[in-house]
């Protein structure tokens, strides 16, 4: 049941991040330190999204011990 519950809110995130970004297609200019970048507002908020779950998931696993031999 909570696998399914998961599932469910995992598939509802993904068709919200997927219709925000999918709707924000036009060119956006970004700077980031000393570079200017154009690029469609959709990567920027991919790129963003992507680098989020990847701090996510260095965070969970960060908080898990490793067994001892």
């Amino acid at each position: 049941m909570l696998k399914k519950i998961k599932l469910y809110t995992v598939l509802v995130l993904l068709a919200a991040v997927l219709t925000l970004v999918f709707q924000n297609t036009q060119e956006v200019e970004t700077k980031f330190l000393f570079m200017t970048m154009t690029m469609p507002r959709a990567a920027l908020l991919a790129i963003t999204m992507l680098i989020g779950i990847f701090i996510g998931i260095l965070i969970a696993l960060s908080g898990k011990k490793l067994p001892k031999d």
